[in-house]
């Protein structure tokens, strides 16, 4: 089993009602292949500056993530600064700083093009497809997108939605791309689109999952409190696929496992909101992981 994921490694920094955090690891890529854990096999592709501190990457490493296709550039790493809300849901962008990440042409290693699962987090969707033209042929292809992607880049988007097998996007994103009110019909004209099973993230209120022959909704962990929840979404992508890639599930599979990394997805995102940055991934462990899945499970089974 090999997942390979393409998107950012990044420094945050994070205002919350109670504290701010200045320049703390973040990323879409670095998320993600924490949350997948040392057993996925993960391969980043991404890009950091010459000011992303070498012991972040050895966390990373330390965690089993293959960092062969990080490219380390001249100039300053991406920054994206941003303030959370009482209500930790919704949140302002402060800055966006892309600095290297601006000229990010990912490469994906020769010897990873066979990689069985694809990850396309959040990067421009011309870069995305110039990803898929390196990796054809892999067991699942699943892709992440954002409301300025769909609104400005939309062609290039819709020109590479065939080669997807699932799609993971907010509700708003859902509805941007659709047209629809409905998230059950935003789904089906999604799918319409090409990929075959749609995931809708919906924060607290957990996520649905649109699949070839079910429909299946989560529920969000119930958690006694809030901290930072940057990343989550990222997170309840690595999960994901680690849960699916561990069930050697691909595109024509039945529904069942990725009914099962729903629940896998929605377990591991719930750590990080407990802590800044992915302090929450690294406090994890299989028991309590396991104990948090059971409790998932008798939420939506009585």
């Amino acid at each position: 089993m090999a997942i390979l994921v393409v998107g950012s490694m990044a420094y945050d920094t994070v205002e919350t009602p109670r504290e701010r955090r200045e320049r703390q690891l973040g990323g879409a890529a670095t998320f993600f292949a924490l949350a997948a854990g040392a057993d996925a096999g993960v391969r980043a592709v991404a890009v950091v500056g010459d000011d992303f501190v070498e012991s972040d990457l050895e966390l990373l490493a330390s965690r089993g993530v293959d960092l062969a296709g990080v490219e380390r550039a001249v100039g300053p790493s991406f920054h994206w600064s941003g303030r959370y809300h009482d209500d930790f849901i919704e949140r302002d962008t402060l800055a966006t700083e892309l600095g290297v990440f601006a000229d990010f042409a990912p490469e994906v290693p020769a010897a990873w093009r066979a990689s069985e699962y694809l990850f396309l987090a959040n990067i421009h969707p011309s870069l995305q497809g110039h990803v898929l033209e390196m990796v054809p042929k892999p067991r699942l292809a699943v892709l992440d997108t954002m409301n300025l992607w769909i609104e400005t880049t939309r062609d290039d988007l819709l020109a590479i939605l065939p080669r997807i097998d699932v799609l993971m996007v907010n509700d708003s994103e859902a509805r941007l791309l659709s047209g629809q009110r409905s998230l059950a019909a935003a789904a089906a004209a999604i799918k319409e689109m090409g990929p075959q099973r749609v995931v809708i993230k919906k924060g607290e209120h957990g996520a649905l999952l649109f699949g070839r022959d079910s429909v299946l909704a989560v529920p969000a962990m119930i958690l006694p409190d809030v901290v930072d929840p940057t990343g989550a979404g990222d997170s309840f992508a690595g999960g994901f696929m680690a849960s699916v890639a561990a069930a050697g599930a691909d595109r024509d599979s039945d529904d069942a496992p990725f009914r099962e990394a729903m629940l896998s997805g929605t377990v591991t995102a719930s750590y990080v909101p407990e802590a800044f940055s992915v302090e929450g991934l690294l406090n994890r462990n299989p028991d309590d992981h396991a104990k948090r899945l059971r409790t998932l499970r008798s939420m939506m089974i009585p």
